[in-house]
């Protein structure tokens, strides 16, 4: 990639602290843990997630199941990519009656969140679903709102919002890139690695 970022939003103190408010936010929405469950939206959302659990399980000594989603196919948008990139979805629970906190990067247009909303209903019930983003970059395009956001930040349509983290990037950061003519603006890319989600690397290079 030749192109630099013309703007850096949050590095990995930002990201950590942002991470860190979400987690007390959602605990208190819950009102503790109990029938709270994560499912994270590859490629980013997931190690989001898997990372909120673990601040879970640190304040309330409780695991809570967390799952991942590939939407590439749920997409209202799927004719704009003709060959969309397919990562594993694994939701290793029951969905049915749970609380369900979608974790998702960068909140845009809303049509991901929507598809993975379609997603999760193929699983079962949950009792409720929330949005967690650690970035809102606003531009919305459906009636989709956020629950917990670990910061709104305005920028053009035009250019791409990107969170980098460090088990697949070698950087932790929110950056903002000017997007080329033509180019999806949207998560930054990731690198395959057959059918592993990030954080299936993340767990698999520690």
């Amino acid at each position: 990639m030749n192109k630099e970022a013309v703007t850096t939003l949050m590095d990995e103190r930002d990201i950590e602290r942002a991470l860190t408010r979400i987690t007390h936010e959602i605990l208190e929405c819950n009102k503790g843990a109990e029938g709270l469950a994560l499912i994270g939206i590859v490629t980013r959302g997931d190690i989001l997630a898997q990372r909120i659990a673990a601040k879970i399980e640190q304040i309330e000594q409780v695991k809570v199941p967390v799952g991942w989603l590939d939407i590439s196919f749920y997409r209202d948008d799927l004719s704009h990519h003709l060959t969309p990139e397919v990562h594993t979805t694994k939701v290793p629970f029951n969905v049915n009656g749970c609380a369900i906190v979608l974790v998702d990067d960068v909140l845009f247009t809303g049509r991901t969140i929507r598809a993975a909303l379609d997603a999760v209903m193929d699983f079962g019930r949950p009792s409720e679903i929330k949005l967690a983003v650690l970035v809102d970059r606003g531009h919305r395009e459906l009636p989709i709102r956020a629950d917990f956001v670990g910061k709104n930040v305005p920028s053009d349509a035009n250019e791409q919002v990107r969170l980098f983290l460090e088990p697949v990037d070698g950087r932790s950061s929110v950056e903002i890139w000017q997007a080329q003519p033509g180019e999806h603006i949207g998560s930054a890319p990731l690198p395959r690695h057959g059918d592993e989600t990030p954080s299936q690397k993340d767990s698999r290079g520690r």
